[in-house]
């Protein structure tokens, strides 16, 4: 007889299937793997296909193994990512010249104008890619 406050549960119905899930369909792959994969502009399911179908866009499926990509949404973040990471590169990198060299104002100009743009449109794409690996290892959709 249970105690007075507490009741007895009835059993949990049995699990169905793992083919039953829609997300065991889905290939097993970590974060990691998933995130490395999307650095390259690869599936971050297969990592054989193109993620892209330009330069930022997103392809719908992939062509290799036809997961869906064009509902993982990685608008917003790949910019401020991209201007973290540039930012930490090219302002230490400027400073030190600065200090040591002591270089006129047009040198600054001429050096880290072209720098900073190069690295950030180089950048941009492979962390967009980046973070949607990570967004189709963790499920994250739109």
């Amino acid at each position: 007889m249970a105690d007075a406050g507490t009741e007895i549960l009835p059993p949990l119905p049995a699990a169905a299937p793992a083919a039953a899930s829609p997300l065991s369909a889905a290939p097993v792959v970590t974060l990691l793997t998933a995130a490395l994969r999307g650095l390259r502009r690869r599936c971050p399911a297969c990592g054989e296909g193109q993620a892209f179908a330009g330069y930022l866009k997103v392809a719908p499926h992939c062509p290799s193994c036809g997961v869906d990509l064009g509902s993982y949404r990685a608008d917003d973040a790949p910019p401020y990512v991209t201007i973290f990471i540039v930012g930490h590169v090219i302002v230490p990198a400027m400073l030190l010249l600065e200090q040591n060299v002591h270089p006129a104002a047009w040198v600054h100009m001429a050096l880290w104008l072209p720098l900073t743009l190069a690295l950030t449109l180089g950048l941009l794409p492979a962390v967009k890619g980046a973070l949607l690996g990570v967004q189709w290892a963790l499920r994250v959709r739109s």
